[in-house]
């Protein structure tokens, strides 16, 4: 098997995409391209965790040649969580640590990879892999549990929301009252990457049969535990794991036979590849762009409202007008993505 895996690629550079599209809407998105306000799951909830399924897709894989060491991992989480909080520095325009946000995406990505990757490399196959992410989603649970009986995932009260008061603080965190990258659902995230690097394992080996049957087994379990826990993003609870984790890997068993069937199919799927083939770098230079277009003041709008208004604004509707403007954003990006993919491009952390 070649060193990068089409269909891997093919589900970052979607992950990417869809980051794109939904990150910062100039105004009212579909309901399903918001995020659920808090028990529940929409489109744009699908997208975080099967980034980090494929970080554990990828993981397998990479390691599959060659073991990092320790220093390596932390080094990697390191610039990981760095650039995170340089993002929050401009997003924020705060350089006050007494009211700048701690945590955020490549913040949880960071965490997850460094202790994901450190109990990866302590198991030695499957069923310890799948073992190991099981507990990790039962210590979560019965935290939720233990903390308010009662109540175990009231928005206002839940034990995740007590960790981030202590740690980073209320100063610090995304809401009054928890922040959605904050340290607790870093139990859940990791499991959601172990599930991921069963995958890799699983498709090293070609073993499509057991991906199919395993990505089947945790959508049942997800089923089932959301009986006893709410299904929520914002605190990545472990039923919101489990269909995710067990929804992406039928998703990329499924990309395999399709263009194991229908190879031509592959060039129609380039777009998304080039995206996948640096998500990280897409993901930063994304949000930068962002952050100068929202911060750009032109007669007292900002430029990206202002782009939005001259172009698409009211188009069929409000909603319609916005996904059109935010589809055009992301089609820009697949410019430079392709530039990239065409001289060889692929920057690495």
């Amino acid at each position: 098997m070649s060193n990068r895996i089409f269909e891997l690629d093919i589900l970052r550079g979607l992950t990417v995409a869809l980051m794109i599209i939904v990150d910062a809407p100039p105004d009212v998105m579909y309901k399903f391209l918001q995020h659920a306000q808090w028990e529940g799951i929409n489109a744009a909830d699908l997208i975080f965790p099967a980034f980090v399924f494929a970080m554990g897709m990828a993981a397998a894989i990479s390691t599959s040649k060659r073991q990092p060491s320790p220093k390596k991992i932390f080094l990697r989480a390191g610039i990981l969580f760095f650039v995170g909080f340089l993002l929050n520095v401009l997003i924020y325009f705060c350089f006050d640590w007494a009211n700048l946000r701690l945590f955020g995406v490549l913040q949880r990505l960071a965490l997850t990879y460094f202790f994901g990757m450190i109990i990866f490399l302590k198991l030695k196959n499957a069923a310890q892999i799948s073992a190991a992410a099981i507990l990790l989603l039962i210590i979560s649970s019965a935290g939720f549990h233990i903390y308010a009986p009662e109540n175990p995932f009231d928005e206002m009260h839940n034990i995740s929301g007590a960790v981030d008061k202590i740690f980073p603080g209320v100063n610090h965190i995304y809401t009054p009252t928890h922040d959605p990258e904050g340290l607790y659902g870093i139990f859940a995230s990791v499991a959601s990457m172990l599930f991921g690097i069963l995958a890799g394992k699983f498709l090293l080996k070609n073993e499509l049969r057991k991906i199919i049957l395993c990505g089947a087994a945790i959508l049942i379990l997800g089923y089932c535990w959301s009986f006893f826990d709410i299904v929520a993003k914002k605190i990545w609870t472990a039923p919101f794991a489990l269909l995710n984790a067990g929804g992406d890997m039928i998703f990329i068993a499924a990309l395999v036979i399709l263009f194991k069937n229908f190879p031509r199919l592959r060039k129609y799927f380039r777009p998304l590849e080039s995206l996948g083939k640096n998500p990280f770098f897409f993901f930063v230079a994304m949000n930068v762009s962002l952050i100068f277009l929202c911060s750009t003041m032109i007669f007292g709008t900002p430029l990206w409202l202002l782009l939005y208004r001259i172009t698409f604004q009211g188009f069929i509707s409000a909603e319609f007008g916005t996904l059109v403007f935010c589809v055009t954003w992301c089609l820009i990006w697949l410019i430079p993505a392709e530039i990239f993919n065409r001289r060889g491009i692929i920057l690495k952390i």
